[in-house]
């Protein structure tokens, strides 16, 4: 989010009152709002009232460090998107391997430099923004989309996905402990297809999983499908507003069947046919077979 005057909103998390006046002094003279946390849960609380735009993150604090800090806000929806910034003594690989581990997208050793650091931040807001206008595209399109790291877990998802997650009765605690491993065991497939459905188990109600797109940062675009959703004709029938008879005839039209298929599968006359195509045409807007199976064809393939 940003302030009302279009300033983006830094969190700096440290408890090292020096290093917070310097970085407090190099944001604000850069035109940033900044909020300021001396430990972990102190910073998650924060966060969860006044979403920040990206955050600095010192990794050693007690109580709950950077680490379990990161994780904590990655594991939240609402916050999972927002880009942190670690910054720590610790210079060892295996320490800047586990602050990316934990979700973080950058790594600064102290002393920090404040031109390197707001170079640094410039990068991950703008291509933080870049993500936002992305979901809310998405988030309009009236899809059931998520995404996922390689543990299974979500980090995102559209109003409709989490409609549907509602659903079917998996909330947050539902998705760590059932959902999440059933998803990172179908990820780790070798050459896992894009038509290789996931059939979520231990559900009352029947939710399916199709894999969309591998992005950036090992994320995985996924699409939620409802197992009670309506197919074929029926979907046709549902979103065209026509008639059950009218919806099997189009149904096959999009299947590239003749008058006279359509007639035998539908144990009708050639003419009976013609006739509900002659009332279809006008309902959809459309002036022959071929305009009407493009309607038919792009209404199936939404869902």
């Amino acid at each position: 989010m940003k302030t009302a005057l279009g300033k983006e909103i830094v969190l700096v998390v440290d408890d090292s009152p020096d290093a917070l006046s310097l970085i407090n002094d190099a944001l604000e003279h850069a035109g940033m709002d900044v909020l300021v946390a001396l430990e972990g849960r102190q910073a998650l609380t924060i966060a969860q009232r006044i979403r920040p735009d990206i955050i600095l993150l010192d990794a050693i604090m007690p109580n709950m460090d950077g680490f379990e800090t990161c994780l904590a806000l990655k594991a939240d929806p609402t916050l999972a998107s927002i880009p942190v910034i670690f910054m720590t003594g610790l210079t060892d690989t295996c320490d800047v391997v586990r602050g990316l581990e934990a979700g973080g997208v950058d790594y600064l050793t102290k002393p920090i430099n404040p031109n390197e650091l707001l170079a640094r931040m410039r990068v991950h807001l703008a291509n933080a923004r870049q993500t936002v206008s992305v979901e809310s595209a998405l988030d309009s399109s009236g899809q059931h989309l998520v995404t996922v790291n390689a543990h299974g877990v979500m980090l995102w998802g559209t109003p409709q996905a989490h409609a549907l997650l509602a659903k079917a009765e998996i909330d947050s605690l539902r998705q760590a402990k059932e959902l999440a491993p059933q998803i990172q065991r179908w990820l780790q497939q070798p050459e896992l297809a894009q038509s290789q459905a996931l059939k979520v188990k231990q559900l009352s109600y029947p939710l399916e999983l199709k894999l969309v797109a591998y992005q950036s940062s090992d994320e995985v675009l996924v699409r939620l499908i409802d197992g009670n959703r309506p197919t074929g004709s029926a979907l046709l029938k549902s979103k065209l507003s026509i008639t059950e008879r009218e919806s099997e005839v189009l149904h096959w039209i999009a299947n590239g069947k003749t008058n006279r298929e359509i007639a035998e599968i539908l144990e009708m006359s050639p003419r009976t046919v013609n006739k509900h195509l002659e009332q279809l045409f006008p309902k959809l807007g459309v002036e022959n077979r071929t305009a009407a199976a493009g309607v038919a064809l792009r209404v199936l393939a939404s869902e």
